[in-house]
């Protein structure tokens, strides 16, 4: 079935029950009828935001008004983290959660992951919805699953070597803090079996240098990127042919790219806004939904390809006396210093204008001077960097830019 076909679908299922979209889509004359084409639904509908969600959960809680069906036809309750204001609350039916693991399959595919494979999950099992999906679909799909909540990284270190583990799941700074963890303790990785490492939640995972550094720590293993969110699921899978990019699953996505400005549409090969429709998630859908995330299409590519992945949040980009910086830049030149082991990025505003300064955690006397330099080179500006005793480390997404 084709993209406009599911969504007709779904615009049909959704009114009248739905009452967050019932009310928009009639205020746009839009119904399984009246819809001629995609971009018809993109001209006549307007966005979703986050804050218009949470504004909905406050005024009809505790679960807000974008239900499909009664309350009683949901058995799956997940949180957003709430790094950007009060935690979303988002539930699922059983046909929605059904859809939701046959995404994360198009993953485990796309990674090569192998029937027989044993998959340690490296993270505490919280209220966030892509550790039960990412778990739940390997053990649908029949892989060893080991989870690794509630233990130490020497613990879990310990778990994934003594059981032979060939595919890890984390974050990307969680991947470096593990080999970190590993080198303190005296466990040498060398003994583990893990050949490919699937990271997720942060931009770094389609950073090249990140994958390397990584891929290093781990004896060479296959560094894949993931992105999704609790509110729209597993959305993209880098194509094993296709390293540093990530593809976007259009069998269950309408994916736009537009302007954060002004909200139109951005021609490929051009940095902007990720929005997307979920055309399967039918008892909490969205439609055209602002992430936040920022992206870049590559039309040379097969299908709805992302130049670099994720490369950061709208929110996160700051202007330094004329430069656009964003995290993942400031990511990408950081890892490239080999003996930097963290830093953070400290933001602070005197009068109209913005400034920032690194702190960095090194053992090299050089590492100060060796990243002025790359600093340099990648944004012919001057940026303060000073090295401290040591900074915090992250299992989930990385908090690195502090606001002054």
């Amino acid at each position: 079935m084709s993209q406009f076909h599911k969504l007709r679908a779904l615009v049909a299922a959704l009114i009248p029950h739905n009452r967050f979209y019932t009310k928009r889509l009639r205020a746009a004359d839009l119904s399984e009828r009246t819809l001629t084409s995609l971009e018809d639904f993109s001209e006549r509908l307007g966005f979703t935001s986050k804050h218009e969600l949470m504004a909905d959960q406050v005024e009809n809680p505790p679960y807000g008004s974008n239900l499909t069906f009664e309350l009683k036809r949901y058995s799956r309750f997940c949180q957003t983290s709430g790094t950007t204001g009060q935690p979303l609350v988002w539930l699922d039916t059983a046909e929605s959660w059904d859809w939701l693991l046959g995404n994360w399959g198009c993953v485990y595919r796309a990674a090569d992951v192998l029937p027989g494979d044993r998959i340690f999950f490296a993270f505490s099992f919280g209220p966030f919805l892509g550790f039960w999906t990412a778990y739940e679909a390997a053990a649908k799909l029949g892989f060893l699953c080991i989870p690794g909540g509630g233990l130490s990284s020497a613990g879990r270190l310990q778990l994934l070597i003594q059981h032979q583990a060939e595919v890890l799941l984390c974050t990307p700074t969680y991947a470096l803090h593990l080999a970190e963890s590993a080198q303190a303790a005296g466990i040498d990785l060398k003994r583990a079996a893990i050949r490919k490492i699937i990271v997720a939640g942060e931009p770094g995972g389609s950073i090249p240098d990140v994958r390397q550094r990584i891929s290093k720590a781990w004896n060479g293993a296959r560094v894949f990127d993931h992105y999704g969110m609790t509110e729209v699921g597993p959305v993209t899978f880098e194509d094993f042919k296709y390293p540093g990019h990530q593809r976007v699953m259009e069998e269950s996505y309408y994916a736009e790219i537009i302007n954060p400005l002004d909200g139109t549409p951005m021609p490929p090969n051009q940095i902007g806004e990720l929005v997307l429709t979920t055309l399967g998630r039918v008892g909490t859908p969205l439609l055209r939904y602002r992430t936040g995330d920022l992206v870049k299409r590559n039309p040379s590519l097969p299908g709805f390809s992302l130049e670099g992945g994720i490369l950061g949040r709208v929110d996160d980009m700051i202007v330094v006396r004329g430069v656009n910086l964003y995290p993942a830049a400031i990511d990408a030149v950081v890892r490239s210093i080999p003996l930097i082991s963290e830093y953070r990025v400290e933001v602070s505003q005197r009068g109209a204008m913005c400034e920032v300064q690194l702190e960095i955690e090194s053992e090299d006397e050089n590492a100060i001077a060796d990243l002025n330099r790359a600093l340099d080179r990648a944004f012919a500006l001057r940026i303060p960097v000073r090295r401290v005793p040591s900074l915090p480390r992250f299992e989930l997404k990385a908090r690195r830019w502090v606001k002054r």
